[in-house]
């Protein structure tokens, strides 16, 4: 179970398109969250990656390097 405050102006046009669809709140808000949580999941992960590089705690490979490895031709 998940509660949440949404602004005024959100809140209203969640419940006009709830109204103009058929469809509940409810299920546009999952909708949203599932369509972007991959996409915030992802973004965490590279800023973790980034800072690890950054102190030198994980190293990288040239990109001609990955593509050999993986034989990707361009």
């Amino acid at each position: 179970m998940l509660a949440i405050r949404l602004p005024p102006a959100i809140e209203q046009r969640l419940e006009r398109l709830a109204r103009r669809t058929g469809r509940t709140k409810t299920f546009y808000a999952r909708e949203a969250i599932l369509e972007h949580l991959d996409n915030l999941e992802d973004i965490y992960l590279a800023e973790e990656t980034w800072e690890r590089i950054r102190r030198g705690e994980e190293r990288t490979i040239p990109l001609n390097d990955a593509l050999k490895r993986h034989a990707v031709r361009r």
